[in-house]
């Protein structure tokens, strides 16, 4: 009978082994791309052999397409949280923009992985389909719900949701795929605390003025 408790590296804990496979594949997909990345460096830093890896994870695509459901499934957990606050419209908006920005500036590599995954996706990804419908569909359904509710309650513009929602994601992901270019332009780090704290603001700003009625913009500065 085997009394120790299995090692980390053995099938005795799945959870844990199947974990720390994915916290490695992320950080190696978002550093060096799917075709760049390699099966062997994630098996080092997962400290698994690669056989292990495979067991799990049956090819390097399986493990790309789980990389991408680790990281999206818990961004949308995060964001749908979020919409499920009590809070009007527009505080609900305003609450959504920050999450978002937050998430991607405390999940360094997330942004790694999506800008690979979206330049792959052009030349035939075969997860995008599965990842749209799971993880952006609802998000776009839900914030689509809110900005058509702060309409009719005279909160928000009469903006099509449709245009409106991609641009105001685009703005929170923009600032952290292009931020070693605006390092390169501007001499600043965009990534230290101060400079994340104050773009986050300009965000909020940004998005409740391109969204707002004038007299609940106002409301809502007096608030802060």
């Amino acid at each position: 009978m085997i009394t120790a408790k299995a090692k980390l590296g053995s099938r005795g804990e799945p959870e844990q082994t199947r974990a720390a496979i994915l916290s490695a594949a992320v950080e190696e997909f978002s550093d060096q791309g799917m075709a760049g990345a390699r099966t062997d460096s994630i098996a080092r830093a997962a400290g698994v052999n690669k056989a292990l890896l495979y067991y799990y994870f049956k090819d390097k695509e399986k493990l790309y397409g789980a990389a991408l459901d680790h990281v999206f499934s818990q961004l949308g957990a995060r964001l749908l949280e979020v919409l499920d606050y009590d809070l009007s419209p527009g505080e609900k908006i305003r609450a959504y923009v920050g999450a978002h920005f937050d998430f991607i500036a405390s999940h360094l590599h997330y942004r790694g992985l999506v800008q690979g995954e979206i330049v792959r996706a052009g030349h035939g990804s075969p997860h995008l389909k599965r990842v749209a419908k799971r993880y952006f569909h609802p998000l776009f359904s839900r914030l689509g719900e809110v900005i058509r509710a702060g309409i009719a309650e005279g909160e928000f513009r009469a903006v099509d949701p449709l245009h409106f929602v991609p641009s105001m994601v685009a703005v929170v992901v923009f600032y952290f795929t292009s931020a070693s270019v605006m390092q390169a332009v501007t001499g600043r780090d965009p990534l230290s605390p101060e400079n994340l704290a104050e773009h986050r603001a300009a965000i909020l700003d940004f998005v409740s003025s391109a969204l707002f009625r004038a007299s609940a913009t106002r409301s809502q500065g007096e608030r802060k």
